[in-house]
């Protein structure tokens, strides 16, 4: 009778270490496997029932069987199924579905939406692995609201306008200002939630300018405002230039070999090494400028104001804003472009002057601007500094009103001492001589940001 007990006990211990080693040897195979999939979807998402939902589902291992997707208006509603769709063992699958359109009158603005999907493996007797998740939906078909308080009554080409305006909307997402060449500004802030305000600058360059408010919500409803700008085109300055070989075996010749390898540069011949220093180089240095000047890092403005930009005491203007140039060898025209800063002389060495308060983004040498300094005036208001001898600043270092920052001087492309000065707006080169004139900044910055700031305080 001991005996059959322990044959009996020893059976069992034989079965149960079979049972486990099968088990283990079962799932160690692919079939087997016991990971769920995984679904590839916010936890909430906003509709305007126009555009479709996408919904993602992935199993690496043995392969999706199934997807199953409900639509529900509440907890307590059965649904209707929007997706029952058997799938060949596919481990990536995205689809594609759109809401159904509400009926007249029917006033539903969220459902539940359930995503139940089985995989392919022999795991939990041969049923597959299961996963569910429910996502939010939040019904909304209205467009942003968009309202212009106040703006400049004028834009010159080359110049800035202002604007302050209201957007409104439940699920907003993005408001910026753009161009009708794709330019965008960052709309800041201003005073209250939900009322912005930014500096608009149109390129000397575009003989033609149009600008938008875009207003967009998170379920991808957009409003699209112009703003309404008096338009004023402007004539610059147009130049014929002649290069002497003195110009191009000195000035030329030392950035051209300062910019690129010493084989490359005695490869090219001098209007060769000009063409390099006044389109690639030019397009290089110009793109980092439009780089760290496009910046805006204040997440809000409350106040603007800014002191008259006089960089240079006792200073003659020697070139233009804007200043179109075509350089010819020898009758023959070689290269042009677009000189857009004002140039301005006294003495050699002289000193230069912040006129504003700011904050210093960059000080070293910039290929045709030499030895460059860009300051920061907040609200997208960049100055900068070209062809300077030595500096007093560095980068990240604080500047007061008058502080001196540098000294005129011949670096970069300049053949006499004298400074390059730009005032630049997100990224945009604009016309010196408006931060020039008192009247023209109260006209077209300070009042359109104080109406807007009275009509802002007095709205509930």
């Amino acid at each position: 009778m001991a005996q059959k007990r322990k044959g009996k006990k020893f059976l069992f211990i034989f079965v149960l270490v079979f049972v486990v080693l099968l088990g283990y040897f079962l799932s160690s195979l692919s079939i087997f496997e016991k990971n769920k999939p995984e679904i590839f979807v916010n936890d909430v998402i906003y509709s305007n029932l126009k555009d479709p939902i996408s919904v993602r589902v992935k199993d690496n291992e043995s392969g999706l069987k199934s997807i199953k997707i409900t639509l529900k208006k509440d907890s307590n509603d059965s649904g209707i199924v929007l997706i029952d769709q058997k799938i060949d063992q596919k481990n990536d699958i995205t689809l594609e579905f759109n809401l159904p359109k509400l009926a007249y009158k029917e006033k539903i603005k969220s459902y539940i939406m359930e995503i139940e999907a089985y995989d392919a493996s022999f795991w939990n007797f041969f049923t597959g692995n299961y996963i569910q998740k429910s996502v939010f939906i939040d019904i909304d078909d209205i467009n942003p609201e968009v309202k212009v308080l106040s703006n400049s009554y004028q834009i010159e080409q080359g110049g800035v306008a202002s604007v302050v305006f209201k957007a409104e909307d439940k699920n907003l997402d993005q408001v910026y200002i753009q161009t009708d060449k794709g330019k965008i500004f960052k709309a800041i802030p201003y005073i209250k939630e939900g009322y912005y305000a930014s500096l608009i600058a149109w390129n000397a360059k575009d003989d033609y300018f149009r600008a938008y408010i875009i207003a967009t919500d998170k379920a991808g409803n957009s409003t699209k405002e112009r703003i309404r700008y008096y338009f004023v085109n402007r004539k610059y300055r147009v130049s014929n230039i002649n290069l002497s070989d003195k110009f191009l075996d000195t000035k030329i010749n030392f950035l051209a070999s300062a910019n690129m390898s010493k084989d490359d540069a005695s490869k090219l011949s001098r209007t060769q090494k000009f063409k390099f220093v006044n389109e690639t180089l030019r397009f290089a240095n110009e793109n980092l400028i439009y780089k760290i000047t496009s910046e805006v890092p204040e997440e809000s403005v409350k106040d603007f104001n800014l002191n008259l930009f006089l960089p240079l005491r006792n200073a003659m203007k020697v070139a233009d804003f804007a200043d179109h140039r075509s350089y010819f060898y020898n009758g023959e025209f070689i290269s042009s472009g677009y000189h857009m800063g004002l140039d301005l002389a006294s003495t050699a060495f002289a000193p230069i002057i912040s006129s504003n308060p700011g904050k210093v983004v960059f000080a070293e040498d910039n290929g045709i601007y030499g030895l460059n300094i860009i300051i920061y005036h907040g609200f997208g208001v960049y100055s900068l500094y070209g062809h300077c001898s030595s500096k007093n600043v560095d980068v990240n270092e604080n500047v007061k009103k008058q502080d001196v920052i540098a000294k005129t001087g011949t670096s970069g492309l300049a053949l006499g001492d004298h400074l390059h000065f730009e005032v630049l707006v997100q990224g945009v080169q604009t016309r010196p001589e408006q931060w020039q004139d008192k009247i023209w900044l109260k006209n077209n910055i300070y009042k359109v940001l104080e109406d807007g700031k009275k009509i802002i305080l007095s709205e509930k």
